[in-house]
């Protein structure tokens, strides 16, 4: 009695794969012995198993294809995307809608230009992880760490630089006259700011007050942004900027003047996103969503939120927070 035959159905890419997404029917000449095992003599049911034995090293390669295949799909699964690990922070935080909002005197916002291949800019950035234990973090100043990429020519490329970065640094750099940047920098409300390397305090919040500035989000990707500034302020338009920063971002330098050195970041900012506001009455607001692509995840997540008029890069309000069950500070 001849073998009984089976058409198979498997999923395949290509002709190779045998682990791919498209389907595509062949036909295997699948011997089961069992099927007419009172009509095939003992010879036939021998033989078959051989052929079955014989069969088991190409079962064998595709198997260890397959597991290759997998495993590199795993690989380029751990560069999570931002979305990713934002929506596992939204979950750990187990609230359906996570909000950040501002009281109405102005908080300050306070950002550092910085890179790994400065040896000058550890420092600063140990100063500045030192406010993720203030008491005045998120309510009085809220700080942002920029990455720069005008050092990576000294023989280290920082993983978190960026030519937009070091091109907002130079934007301000020309509103303030000057002819040239550099690291570590540090700019507060929009001013060149230079106190933390004399021990000068932060300056406690302002007296001004310039208006509520909510953020919301219920994926933490994308985010409602709105400000309604205080009564008699005379109309203006707004744009919204949003932040995500990463923690305790540890980079093991192998070249240029930080060379052997652990480096710890804190506040770095990993994506940007900027919107134009759209007036609604006396409020303004929009919607923007805040995602991107990092190489080393981040044991901790914030988001930074300020607003400027459009016509200016003082910020007139700024808010933020943690976006993971961990806090820090008291």
């Amino acid at each position: 009695m001849a073998p009984h035959r089976f058409r198979v159905r498997t999923k395949m890419a290509n002709p190779t794969d045998h682990c791919g997404a498209r389907t595509r029917s062949r036909n295997f000449a699948v011997f089961w012995p069992f099927a007419s095992a009172v009509a095939v003599p003992w010879q036939t049911v021998a033989g078959l198993l051989a052929k079955a034995v014989l069969a088991l090293p190409r079962l064998s390669v595709t198997v260890l294809r397959c597991a290759n295949i997998y495993y590199m799909r795993l690989l380029s699964f751990t560069a999570f995307s931002l979305s990713a690990q934002l929506s596992l922070a939204a979950y750990l935080m187990g609230a359906d809608v996570i909000e950040f909002r501002s009281g109405v005197p102005a908080a300050s916002l306070l950002e550092l230009y910085t890179s790994e291949g400065c040896s000058s800019c550890p420092p600063a950035e140990a100063w500045l992880s030192r406010l993720k234990e203030s008491p005045k973090l998120w309510i009085d100043v809220v700080p942002v760490a920029f990455h720069v990429d005008y050092w990576d020519s000294l023989g280290w490329r920082d993983p978190f630089g960026s030519e937009a970065n070091s091109n907002r640094q130079r934007a301000y750099a020309h509103r303030w006259r000057s002819s040239s940047v550099y690291t570590p920098g540090f700019v507060l409300d929009g001013k060149e700011w230079g106190g933390w390397s004399t021990g000068t305090d932060l300056p406690s919040r302002t007296t001004k007050r310039a208006g509520v500035l909510v953020a919301q989000s219920a994926n933490v990707t994308e985010w409602m942004i709105r400000f309604v500034p205080i009564p008699g302020t005379a109309l203006s338009r707004y744009n919204f900027t949003a932040a995500l920063l990463g923690f305790d971002q540890r980079s093991t330098v192998k070249a240029g003047e930080n060379r052997g050195k652990i480096l710890v970041h804190d506040f770095v900012v990993l994506a940007l996103a900027s919107a134009a506001a759209k007036q609604a009455g006396d409020t303004a607001q929009t919607t923007v969503t805040v995602d991107g692509k990092i190489l080393l995840t981040p044991k901790q997540l914030g988001l930074a939120v300020w607003v400027t008029r459009s016509d200016g890069s003082e910020p007139l309000q700024a808010v933020g927070g943690w976006l993971s069950s961990t806090r820090h500070g008291p």
